[in-house]
């Protein structure tokens, strides 16, 4: 028991002392590139997703 109470001792220290955090700002700007980027990767997404189904319904099309 005296490592785990230990270890959460440590945790805190390094957390509130050694640890060096973003400033309000930086974490606003870190958040806008996230949203932006997951925004890029979704229309990529969705692009190739209507690109394969075009092409699938053309495929199955033309063998009926």
């Amino acid at each position: 028991m005296a490592k785990v109470s230990e270890y959460i001792k440590e945790s805190y220290i390094e957390l509130t002392q050694k640890v060096t955090w973003p400033t309000w700002r930086e974490l606003q700007n870190s958040a806008v590139l996230v949203l932006i980027a997951a925004l890029i990767i979704a229309m990529i997404i969705l692009v190739m997703d209507q690109s394969i189904h075009f092409l699938l319904k053309q495929f199955y099309e033309s063998l009926t």
